[in-house]
């Protein structure tokens, strides 16, 4: 395996375990439902409603590591 490529799984293997702990770590904190359908947003996600979806950040980081991607097969390919 070539360098790059460990530390792009590396980086892959962090992002899902920060995800994993963050995922729990939020699933503990939120209270059951109690009854309702909807339950009040917390004021943390209310104020930063884009920045914490989680479909957003996925592709944010993807576009990232392709234009990583895509820089480094730019420079490293032979002509």
């Amino acid at each position: 395996m070539s360098m790059y490529t460990l530390i792009i799984l590396l980086i892959g293997l962090g992002i899902l375990g920060y995800s994993l702990v963050y995922t729990l770590f939020v699933a503990k904190e939120r209270k059951a439902v109690k009854g309702d359908i909807d339950a009040k947003l917390p004021e943390n996600v209310q104020k930063h409603a884009y920045i914490r979806n989680p479909i957003f950040l996925t592709y944010a980081i993807f576009f990232g590591i392709l234009l990583v991607m895509i820089i480094y097969l730019a420079l490293t390919w032979n002509w």
